[in-house]
């Protein structure tokens, strides 16, 4: 008599519908974290498309309401350039504040209004890493020396020529224009007013109970570590920027840059103005082939920011030599905004009016009346042609 099976061993339906079951279970899981993925990126788009468009409508309301804003912004800039001039005087220690209350408020007003004009590209630019660079410091290590001539380097170097080179323009009725010349001459005022006007600077330059007095601060033990912190290590952080703004320019976003000609990086503005008026600059630019314009705008910036950020040391040693340059950077700005209010504000002034005029319509010219000959028949007191007129609807054109 042959054996059977223990009825309690499982068989092999059993054991396929257990990994049937293990597998569901699996891909019942995969499916919710997929579905949860789907949801959180659709979430992501929906409050980055709110966010644009609210950007976008709080510009067109700016825009619609220009000159009022011109005139606001003209008196309070120049309201606020004599309270500041005034807090420079009698309390320089702190001018640091003023500038985190001036980045905390303008650079996230800039980015709504450049996201509006597809200028949004322009805040990857070195000046808004090195502001934020400047940002961490001041807040968060105010006394550390190595770190302090690194962001003077950044503040009187490339960020301070920039202002002269670029030819930044000092308008008051331009909320943009103030934002851009501040964002470059502000820096370097507050590193100026902690080198050589700061209380706590002085009391470092001439300590108490010591007859010997600093020279400078922070303290300068040799030329070989003012040139460390003065220029080598800041331009291995300017070489990190460039390395970081090249894989996301032309790399991480350049489909985008070429689907839409119009969105604006620096590299843009400056080849057409420079093709524009085939400059030496755009001539240079092309020696190695237009393909290779890119590479010398690189080459350009970086020569420029070498001897930018060398002259840093001589101006961080000579209390005088900084003064002088300080002086030069404001006339500078002050002569540009005169030379925009003068020769450049009229003719944009004279162009936008020609394109409100192109926009509006063209008024309808009326119909001649024409003389009837028919004589029109009275119905109950009124002409045909009167009760005519009367069942026709009010528009708004004939009410205006």
């Amino acid at each position: 008599m042959s054996s059977s099976p223990d009825e309690s061993s499982p068989t092999i339906d059993d054991v396929d519908s257990f990994r049937k079951g293990v597998k569901q279970r699996f891909s019942d899981k995969s499916k919710k974290v997929a579905q949860t993925k789907e949801m959180l990126s659709k979430q992501a788009v929906q409050t980055k498309e709110i966010l644009s468009k609210q950007a976008v409508k709080i510009a067109k309301q700016a825009e619609e309401h220009e000159r009022f804003i011109n005139k606001v912004t003209h008196l309070v800039g120049v309201l606020a350039f004599g309270a500041f001039c005034f807090l420079l005087g009698s309390r320089p220690q702190d001018i640091p504040y003023v500038y985190c209350f001036f980045y905390f408020t303008f650079v996230p007003m800039r980015w709504i209004y450049y996201r509006f004009k597809k200028w949004h590209y322009y805040l990857l630019d070195f000046c808004y890493y090195a502001n934020t660079i400047f940002l961490v410091m001041l807040i968060f290590y105010p006394k550390n020396e190595k770190l302090f001539m690194v962001c003077f380097s950044f503040a009187e170097g490339p960020l301070a020529w920039a202002l002269i080179v670029w030819r930044c323009s000092l308008v008051f009725s331009s909320l943009d224009k103030i934002v851009s010349v501040l964002i470059h001459l502000l820096p370097g005022i507050v590193y100026f007013t902690i080198r050589w006007w700061d209380p706590a600077t002085f009391e470092a330059m001439h300590p108490e109970g010591s007859s010997s007095q600093r020279a400078s601060w922070p303290y300068v033990e040799d030329k070989s570590y003012l040139w460390t912190w003065l220029f080598v290590v800041p331009l291995v952080a300017y070489t990190l920027w460039q390395i970081l703004y090249f894989l996301i320019v032309n790399v991480l976003r350049r489909q985008r840059l070429l689907r839409d000609p119009e969105v604006m990086t620096s590299y843009r503005e400056l080849s057409k103005k420079a093709q524009k008026a085939n400059n030496v600059w755009w001539r240079m630019s092309g020696v190695l082939g237009d393909q290779n314009r890119m590479l010398m705008y690189i080459l350009f910036q970086a020569a420029f920011t070498v001897a930018t950020m060398a002259l840093t040391v001589p101006i961080f040693l000579s209390y005088e030599l900084h003064v002088i340059f300080q002086i030069l950077k404001v006339s500078a700005s002050i002569w540009n905004g005169g030379s925009f209010l003068l020769e450049v504000m009229p003719r944009q002034v004279i162009m936008k009016e020609k394109k409100k005029l192109e926009m509006q319509p063209l008024p309808v010219q009326p119909d001649p009346p024409t003389v009837s000959t028919e004589i029109p028949t009275e119905t109950n007191g009124f002409t045909e042609s009167d009760s005519q007129s009367s069942e026709q609807p009010c528009t708004k054109e004939n009410d205006l």
